[in-house]
């Protein structure tokens, strides 16, 4: 018996997806404006959420709604703890820390893990094939915007053990439709992967008022050339 799961979490999530690509943050790191010291705070945020994901999914992977999804290839946290030895040295488990909407994330994954962790699939679709889909072209963007030379700060992007991202994610999604559930299951489901964009849009909009300083960083930027081009005229 299988499911359109899949489907219906893509369909489901259209909106909530559009409006997270919308947030200003967003905006600002797909055009190739990033602020080194905001986007090491969201590699700091993921790392929270990620090992909150990553622990619920392994305590629960022989749930049998759980035990379909369960690839540990996926995992991140590893990558992220790379990434966070990179931006903040050494002693990065001395200075991170997680931000409000961080912590309201996390322990929503830990009171499903523990309350219904069929609504961890839910989150485990919301982070991980979002990052399968998209994370090479932010890979690229990062690395230019950064000025970051080969994997350096990058390796939460990269997905060492999947050699073909397109082949396993058409895997995943036939492994989400073998997952025995109910039309009442799945609008639970559904309900909770848009939750889960809501809590990864707080975390970016906490992360809007770096985007101001780095407009207005850029614009004075803009006036001070075209003041100097005017003054060069003028000689």
């Amino acid at each position: 018996m299988t499911s359109n799961l899949a489907t219906q979490l893509r369909e489901g999530t259209t909106k909530s997806h559009s409006m997270a690509e919308n947030v200003a943050f967003v905006k600002s790191f797909l055009s190739g404006v990033i602020d080194k010291k905001a986007y090491r705070q969201l590699i700091a945020n993921l790392y929270f959420v990620y090992s909150a994901i990553e622990e619920e999914i392994t305590n629960n992977y022989q749930h049998k709604m759980i035990a379909p999804i369960y690839f540990p290839e996926l995992n991140r946290k590893i990558s992220l703890e790379k990434d966070l030895k990179f931006y903040y040295g050494d002693t990065w488990k001395n200075q991170i820390v997680a931000s409000p909407a961080t912590q309201t994330y996390v322990q929503r994954i830990h009171t499903i893990g523990n309350n219904q962790p069929e609504l961890l699939i839910a989150h485990a679709y919301t982070r991980y094939l979002g990052d399968l889909s998209g994370g090479q072209i932010l890979k690229r963007i990062a690395q230019n915007a950064m000025n970051l030379s080969g994997e350096e700060g990058t390796a939460f992007y990269t997905f060492e053990t999947i050699k073909d991202e397109q082949s396993f994610k058409n895997e995943y999604r036939k492994a989400l439709d073998s997952i025995p559930v109910n039309e009442l299951k799945i609008k639970e489901i559904v309900s909770e992967a848009n939750v889960a964009f809501t809590l990864n849009m707080k975390i970016f909009q906490e992360l809007n008022s770096s985007f101001i300083k780095i407009m207005t960083i850029l614009l004075l930027n803009a006036i001070k050339n075209l003041r100097d081009k005017i003054v060069n005229l003028n000689k």
